[in-house]
């Protein structure tokens, strides 16, 4: 389960990488399971190091490698979750000060004598998680 931080309380939530949003690196909550901060403080403990997880990608096709990056890095949430063992949650930490944001580099190249873009997408800053267990 993947927990996140919302006011007094943490919920459940499921990946919403989307590149056609504004914000392309967002959280639903999915209303599996709430817990209020101070019980969860009292019930859990860290159970890890915090993860900074990252991605990149780049190509020819705006879009595609775009969709390339966040693909990348679902996958890599959705890996940590899955190593969790028996009552353990993965946290997101990242707050709205330190979201993170999709960065596009592009450069010049030439292909077939025509001018090209080539598309080099990269999370930053990163997306930091924690693994937590019940105490």
């Amino acid at each position: 389960m993947i927990l996140r931080k919302y006011g007094t309380s943490y919920h459940s939530v499921r990946p919403n990488f989307n590149p056609a949003a504004m914000t392309e690196i967002g959280f639903s909550k999915d209303q599996e399971h709430q817990v209020f901060v101070e019980d969860f403080d009292a019930s859990y403990e860290a159970a890890g190091e915090v993860l900074e997880l990252v991605a990149e990608a780049d190509g020819e096709v705006q879009r595609e490698a775009e969709t390339a990056v966040l693909a990348a890095l679902e996958e890599s949430v959705l890996n940590a979750e899955g190593a969790l063992g028996e009552g353990h949650v993965l946290v997101v930490l990242n707050d709205r000060k330190d979201q993170p944001k999709t960065r596009e580099r592009r450069e010049d190249v030439i292909v077939d004598g025509e001018n090209r873009y080539y598309f080099r997408w990269s999370i930053d800053p990163a997306l930091k998680v924690q693994a937590f267990r019940k105490v």
